[in-house]
């Protein structure tokens, strides 16, 4: 199953979602309808044990105004949980005590995990998501959270760093990177809003249970508060039903995602001992995989492995068992769990140094081979690699890493060189045009970014364009750092530095691209476009403006741009497609083509971008101007492009 085809089924797994949620409403409805009658005296024992005679006597204007009455609470309850989460995936850590990893930490073990988690980032083409810490929980475990990638955020126990060696942290990360590019964590989001509806009542009922108690009413004395107090407790009792209504939901939609994110993880890494001794260290743990924070449950589906432990989770776990995980990925495994004290740390430092000493040279031809072999793989096989990137991404991430200054990539890990990197990719070449940007600079940024910027403005002149993207990648999570004002700033700064020639080449627009299609989700809380158009001939002329702009871009002349159009629109199956002349292309028609194909569905996103990648293929060159305009296109449509594609 490919990058599409399983946000294509996510989106089925929300019906179901809606479907299960349904039918626990009407369940509810009729268990609180049956409370109310009994309470208030509209039906007694007898009728009950006869069901017609129940029919019969049922007041069905009160029922239904009981239904109303359950239906808006349980909406209520979880519109107002979905809207307290809007705010991405650290709300999510946030609840479960996890602190934000400051990049330029130097701490052994934290700086392991976001080594690996840049890899892995660089690797699939997607910036590196925030990683938050749960240093109170001795348990092996992590989480992705967020309604998409440009919010999502990394939660990790302080064990899974302590207990897991780098290629078992590894594995664990590549499983939570699956669950990002798969849409598993919206529908995470949406069914814990869902449950909290779900669970509302029970929590009416105790607060009414409690405010009946300091009201000092007793039932011998106030037949009133007798009947509220029976109310109360019967809404805690249907509480505990919805509790397990939610169980039931949370293992019918997550269970199997599991399987599918352990698969992806070994595909990524290409090491099934990584995330099989991740679980087998978890067996053969103490603490194992629990989360002691009050909040877990409410997280538990989204958990990398079972983080609560009760009745509840034994009739209807959110995770399969550890040893049929296991066994999927290591058939021949032998029962054993590792109980050792502490992660293999000589393996950990072989593998640093062998990093370290792997020759830069030796590296570039051979993410050359790479990139070459994937050309030829055809388009398919690229395309195969969107969300699913192979282990030859995570090679050439790397060597890019390893290659690039320790004064670029700390500058990139901390806010205030993450806007000095970027300033710097905007400078124009002429000095006369880059006199006035450093001057824009000097008057409105802040004064220590401007000193970074003149400081780091000669190694990024000389800098190959290859290194662009993995720098926006590493600069995006320490960009989300800033305050409002100071990104409204940032913002206003770089399209000042952009506009200042009085023209904005490709290259241009595609850096505030990807950088903003990133940054204003998670400081200005746009709402997400909703998917309409599931083929892409819906939108014909959106269509010809994305293509013909990648085929000028490619090309050396307009017979090369014809042929790369051709090559498109053979991919996209699609006839009636005209090339449109550059000049009849405005940056501001490309800034409106991109908000209307945003609405495609994700089958329909993949064959726009299968056609991207064939015009971009069509001479077997890839450009940096067709790397950067591609990643942007992508990451319009929530769709990471791997590096090696290129």
């Amino acid at each position: 199953m490919n990058f599409f085809e399983s946000q294509d089924r996510v989106r089925k797994s929300t019906t179901l979602l809606v479907v299960l949620f349904v039918l626990a409403v009407i369940a509810l409805i009729v268990m609180t309808n049956v409370l109310v009658m009994i309470v208030f005296g509209f039906i007694n024992s007898d009728q009950l044990r006869d069901g017609q005679a129940l029919i019969r006597q049922m007041d069905w204007q009160t029922f239904a105004a009981v239904g109303a009455g359950v239906s808006v609470v349980v909406l209520a309850g979880s519109l107002y949980k979905i809207m307290a989460l809007s705010a991405g995936g650290k709300v999510v850590a946030e609840s479960l005590g996890g602190q934000l990893i400051p990049r330029n930490t130097q701490d052994p073990n934290q700086r392991k995990l976001l080594n690996v988690v840049e890899e892995m980032a660089i690797a699939s083409g997607t910036p590196a998501p925030p990683v938050y810490l749960l240093t109170n929980e001795a348990g092996i475990n992590a989480f992705a959270a967020g309604f998409s990638p440009r919010d999502a955020v990394i939660g990790v126990t302080q064990g899974t760093i302590e207990h897991l060696n780098r290629d078992q942290l590894q594995g664990v990360i590549a499983h939570e990177f699956s669950h990002i590019f798969n849409g598993d964590m919206r529908l995470n989001i949406r069914l814990m809003g869902a449950l909290n509806g779900i669970l509302i009542l029970g929590i009416l009922g105790y607060y009414l249970l409690y405010s009946t108690s300091l009201s000092g009413r007793r039932r011998g004395n106030d037949k009133s508060g007798a009947a509220i107090l029976g109310l109360a407790v019967g809404l805690m009792a249907i509480g505990f039903a919805g509790t397990f209504f939610g169980a039931l939901i949370k293992a019918s939609v997550s269970r199997q995602r599991e399987y599918l994110a352990d698969a992806t993880a070994v595909q990524f890494t290409r090491n099934p001992d990584g995330i099989a001794g991740a679980l087998k260290r978890i067996g053969g743990l103490e603490s194992g995989s629990r989360i002691e924070n009050p909040g877990a449950p409410e997280v538990s589906h989204a958990f990398f492995a079972q983080g609560i432990s009760g009745f509840m989770q034994m009739l209807s776990a959110t995770h399969p068992p550890l040893a049929k995980r296991i066994l999927r990925i290591d058939p021949g495994w032998d029962g054993k769990f590792d109980s050792s004290d502490r992660p293999d740390a000589v393996q950990d430092a072989g593998q640093a140094a062998a990093a370290k000493s792997m020759p830069r040279k030796a590296d570039a031809n051979k993410m050359a081979t790479v990139a070459a072999g994937a050309a030829m793989a055809g388009v398919m096989t690229a395309m195969d690699q969107i969300g699913n990137p192979k282990q030859g991404a995570v090679d050439y991430a790397r060597s890019l890493l390893s290659e690039l200054s320790a004064a670029i990539k700390e500058a990139a890990r901390e806010p205030h060189g993450a806007r000095a990197l970027i300033y710097s990719m905007a400078l124009d070449k002429g000095q006369g045009v880059r006199a006035k940007q450093l001057k824009q600079l000097q008057d409105y940024a802040d004064p220590d970014v401007y000193a970074l910027t003149l400081a780091l403005m000669p190694q990024m002149d000389e800098l190959d364009a290859k290194f662009r993207l993995p720098i926006i990648d590493i600069a995006i999570p320490a960009l989300k750092q800033l305050s409002l004002n100071q990104y409204k700033s940032f913002k206003n700064n770089l399209l000042a530095l952009i506009e200042m020639d009085s023209r904005v080449d490709l290259l241009e627009w595609s850096l505030q691209k990807i950088l903003f299609n990133h940054l204003d989700g998670h400081f200005l809380k746009l709402a997400s476009m909703k998917a309409r158009y599931s083929e892409p001939g819906h939108i014909e002329r959106e269509i010809e403006i994305v293509l013909s702009m990648m085929a000028h871009a490619g090309a050396q002349d307009q017979s090369g741009a014809q042929e790369a159009f051709a090559a498109a629109v053979a991919a996209l199956g699609s006839g009636g497609l005209t090339l449109l002349a550059k000049d009849q292309i405005r940056i501001l028609d490309l800034d409106r083509t991109l908000a209307k194909l945003e609405q495609l569905k994700p089958l329909a996103k993949s064959k726009l971008l299968k056609a991207c990648v064939a015009s971009i293929w069509r001479d077997q060159k890839i450009t940096a101007v067709e790397l950067e305009l591609f990643r942007a296109f992508a990451g319009v449509l929530d769709c990471p492009m791997p590096p090696g594609m290129a």
